[in-house]
């Protein structure tokens, strides 16, 4: 069942500020640097790049911070659960190190960035903490905890927590940060114009020409134009453009947040999360009368394979009552992430033979201080400067996917299982459009072809092509966030066709039923 309309929404972008409006451009621009996306790593990217003295252009497919960095859960933390003990032993203590150095600096410098442009962005310094319940992980835990703390972070491995039920163990890293990364980016935002850049949003850029200068085409409700840029900037979250072939090294997945007021005394400080349980993650946030927000996430999934949300949503809110006591929910929303191959995420040049093009992707659930990290260091790479750690982000890597092959195998077979599997067996839904609920959707076969049918709340019929536009894998039904989903690279779909997100750029073909 679908839950009250009042319940939708992330936190985050109900309380932002009003922002200034961003049309599309009117005419052909022209620009040292175009930054693809308006989240977290685009608008740190443009911010950077201004402060510096280049012209930039901001270019966002719906509003600034509004897709996935605003429905994050709005951590800064170079603890990402289980990273450290794996990187160690993956890729080297110099690799661990390096990527702990890089992830603190990201939160520094948010830190002062906040303070130098006057930001109240609710910033709150705190410590992170992955536990587990289970007493068979302590030995993971605290070779986490020994790794970390050979990275440089200030980690350690202990047994009491500030939460309201006992675990077994975690590992605790001080001197980190929560804040509202809405208002912060928002701010930067303001600053980038101070600056002299330019920022449009409902402009979906829908092709790239790669050379001196690079030609973006961009399609928007004035019919679009072009943009030259010698350098380009792709930060959509999952890249729109597919000659690197990174679609091969990433798997999406997607992850609900339920949020409920909770008696400031008893609320954590901490930020916390477990790889138990389908992950559970939960931080709070201050409210205007002096309370706390709960927001907890958790139960993540690929979209796109029919799963009932409905019921991921019940069982993620059961917990949170289970661990918290009663809770009134007020707000829940979903996000998306993309998690690599071999752990780290892509920072740099979109492929070998790339030239003034660079791509952000792959942050792996951890966005904000990535995305702010990944701002820097292509700062650094297009005003030529040199960055500790941008080897261990390139894009280009090649060792580190061949001694992780395992996960790149099974991302590939998963996708050709849908891309191949879907076509061969029934559609999975009702056989004729007249057993479409209201509210409901599914996929049927008409004119020799699949046709993704949607019932609205009154009874009326949309049908569009139901193969996903970025390569033809067949759409999903989403009844409880009302979307067509591909299960294969994550592309989602409203219900009439256009494209809530990427690595699609074109809508799904309306259909005669």
């Amino acid at each position: 069942m679908r839950a009250p309309d009042h319940l939708y929404g992330s936190h985050w972008l109900r309380t932002a500020p009003p922002a200034d409006p961003a049309p599309p451009p009117e005419g052909p621009l022209d620009v040292d640097v175009a930054v693809v996306g308006g989240g977290v790593a685009g608008i740190s990217t443009a911010w950077e790049l201004a402060r510096r003295g280049r012209s930039v252009a901001v270019l966002e497919a719906g509003r600034l911070a509004s897709g996935v960095t605003g429905h994050t859960t709005a951590k800064l933390s170079a603890q990402h659960t289980l990273i450290y003990d794996r990187l160690r032993r993956t890729r080297g203590p110099d690799a661990a190190r390096l990527y702990a150095r890089s992830q603190t600096d990201a939160i520094r410098h948010a830190a002062g960035t906040a303070t130098e442009l006057g930001v109240d962005c609710e910033w709150e310094e705190t410590a992170a903490w992955t536990y587990a319940e289970d007493p068979g992980r302590i030995p993971e835990l605290r070779a986490e905890a020994a790794a970390a703390e050979e990275a440089g972070l200030p980690a350690e491995f202990v047994t009491d927590t500030e939460l309201p039920f006992p675990v077994a163990g975690a590992v605790r890293v001080t001197g980190q940060a929560q804040f509202h990364p809405v208002k912060y980016l928002l701010a930067l935002a303001d600053d980038i114009r101070r600056l002299g850049g330019a920022i449009h949003e409902h402009t979906r850029v829908t092709a790239l020409s790669e050379g001196d200068p690079c030609v973006l085409t961009t399609a928007s409700g004035t019919g679009g134009t072009e943009v030259r840029a010698r350098n380009v900037v792709v930060a959509t979250h999952y890249p729109v453009f597919d000659r690197a072939l990174l679609f091969t090294r990433l798997s999406p997945r997607r992850e609900l947040v339920v949020a409920a007021p909770v008696d400031p005394a008893a609320a954590p400080r901490g930020m916390y999360i477990t790889p138990e349980q389908n992950t559970r993650s939960l931080r709070t946030a201050p409210l205007p009368d002096g309370g706390r927000l709960l927001i907890v996430t958790g139960e993540h999934f690929t979209p796109g394979t029919g799963e009932d949300v409905a019921e991921r949503f019940d069982r993620l809110a059961a917990w949170a009552t289970d661990r918290f006591g009663p809770l009134s929910f007020t707000h829940r929303w979903a996000t998306q992430d993309n998690d690599p191959t071999d752990s780290v995420p892509l920072v740099g040049p979109l492929h070998p033979g790339a030239r003034g093009v660079y791509v952000a992707t792959g942050f792996g659930g951890w966005g904000l201080a990535t995305g702010i990290m990944a701002g820097r260091l292509l700062c650094d790479l297009i005003t030529g400067r040199a960055c500790p750690w941008g080897e261990l982000y390139d894009p280009r890597r090649i060792a580190s996917v061949v001694r992780e092959g395992t996960a790149f195998l099974k991302q590939q077979a998963d996708a050709a299982r849908h891309f191949v599997g879907d076509r061969l067996l029934s559609s999975g839904g009702p056989s004729s459009v007249d057993r479409i609920a209201p509210g409901d959707g599914a996929v049927v076969r008409g004119g020799g072809e699949r046709r993704a049918v949607h019932r609205d709340d009154d009874g009326a019929l949309h049908a569009v092509s139901a193969r996903c536009t970025h390569l033809g894998c067949l759409v999903s039904f989403n009844r409880t966030e009302r979307a067509w989903e591909c299960p294969c690279h994550g592309s989602r779909f409203a219900p009439d066709g256009h494209v809530l997100q990427g690595p699609a750029v074109q809508p799904l073909e309306p259909r005669d039923l």
